[in-house]
């Protein structure tokens, strides 16, 4: 992404909803979210409009009173987009750009198009395309509104009609090619994989933006692309990790996110084939974010969907150095909140409980890191004897940043 400065940033609004199953803070978390994802693809948010409903309006997602409220704001602040916090079905978003006359996106469409901005790789492009193409089947009928405002004119229905349909076939045709493309892919990808001969398989797992493309760069000294923006990292990759005498191969990630789009899950389902067929799952949590605890929560249910939750695991707790908290005085008798908990306390909770190994880092200053390097040791080393207990190169376990040190100050 560019900087603020040399970049057009839209302006936007983002609306949601609170109903019965999602409260107000539990909106107002998704909205966080929403906004970061609006930043992310290039957006910068004037307002937030939210209302209460039992359950959306099914024409047009949100109140006719709200509806016309949204319209006004957008009229007098020149607002470019409108940005839902849940997917719209084809016909709520073709009566939303009717109503309120601007740009409407969804949560849904919102991650695709960051996504399409952030795949590099010419196999990572045909994912996002075949996503993109997926939903956007349902909803080529608000393509063509300048027709439906033509009712009754001469010559102009049938011939409508006739275009939506070649464009259905067409984009029927395209997504069956994608399928196609991806499968070829997917067989060299299978085959990559198994030729990786006689070494463990670890994969960086973890919500979006909690530093796995960081804690990449540091276990395996290399230059993977890393950013404090959402889905920094799309492409996967796959790097020689060496830790004491022991290598192991590490693959990073594309993050997972709350609200996943269904197209997403199922075109990058070669992405999630290396989290599905790695030895062990390195789970990297964002500590200092307050809904961390729903991220993991995410990752689990999406590791589930994948069939990937009963491989051995590592729970690394990051950003240890961005971790803040309210102390409450002692005199305060009013209840504490996740927000008075202290990283010691959260260390004595179900964390340090839990049947993961689990270890608190920072990857940025690397704090506790040879608490952490060695715990990844030993596990990868657990599933080296068992798979291959004839292999020779298993030594007793070194530092290997402790040796470069030594061999500095030597220089020095």
């Amino acid at each position: 992404m560019l900087d603020k400065k040399e970049h057009n940033y839209e302006k936007a609004i983002l609306v949601g909803v609170i109903t019965q199953n999602q409260d107000e803070d539990k909106l107002t978390e998704y909205m966080d979210e929403l906004e970061f994802l609006a930043f992310t693809a290039g957006a910068t948010v004037q307002k937030r409009f939210t209302q209460k409903l039992t359950q959306p309006d099914s024409k047009t997602f949100i109140g006719s009173g709200k509806a016309q409220e949204i319209k006004e704001y957008v009229k007098e602040n020149e607002i470019g987009t409108v940005i839902f916090d849940d997917e719209l079905s084809p016909s709520q978003l073709k009566n939303l750009e009717k109503e309120i006359e601007v740009k409407i996106l969804d949560r849904t469409n919102l991650i695709l198009d960051i996504f399409a901005q952030r795949a590099q790789t010419s196999y990572a492009r045909t994912q996002v395309e075949l996503a993109q193409y997926q939903y956007l089947l349902p909803r080529l009928t608000r393509m063509w509104t300048h027709l439906e405002r033509q009712k009754g004119g001469i010559g102009m229905r049938g011939p409508g009609e006739t275009e939506i349909e070649t464009d259905r076939r067409i984009i029927r045709d395209r997504i069956s090619l994608l399928k196609d493309k991806l499968k070829t892919i997917d067989k060299q990808m299978a085959t990559q994989r198994n030729n990786r001969g006689k070494v463990v398989r670890a994969a960086l797992v973890g919500y979006t933006n909690v530093g796995k493309s960081t804690l990449m760069n540091a276990l395996s000294k290399s230059d993977v692309f890393a950013e404090n923006k959402l889905f920094a990292t799309l492409d996967t990759t796959v790097r020689k990790v060496v830790i004491g005498n022991l290598p192991f191969l590490l693959t990073d990630t594309v993050g997972f996110i709350r609200k996943l789009p269904t197209q997403l899950v199922e075109s990058f389902k070669s992405t999630l084939d290396e989290v599905r067929e790695a030895d062990l799952l390195i789970h990297v949590v964002d500590i200092s974010h307050e809904s961390f605890e729903d991220h993991i929560e995410s990752v689990n249910n999406t590791l589930m969907e994948i069939n990937a939750h009963q491989k051995p695991m590592i729970m690394v707790f990051n950003k240890i150095d961005d971790f803040s908290y309210d102390k409450k005085d002692e005199d305060d008798l009013t209840p504490s909140t996740k927000k008075n908990i202290s990283l010691e306390e959260w260390q004595n909770t179900w964390m340090g409980k839990s049947k993961y190994p689990t270890v608190f880092i920072s990857a940025l200053t690397k704090e506790n890191f040879p608490e952490m390097k060695r715990m990844i040791y030993d596990e990868v080393m657990k599933i080296h004897i068992s798979r291959f207990p004839y292999n020779d190169f298993l030594f007793e376990y070194f530092d290997n940043d402790e040796e470069e040190a030594q061999e500095e100050e030597k220089n020095d």
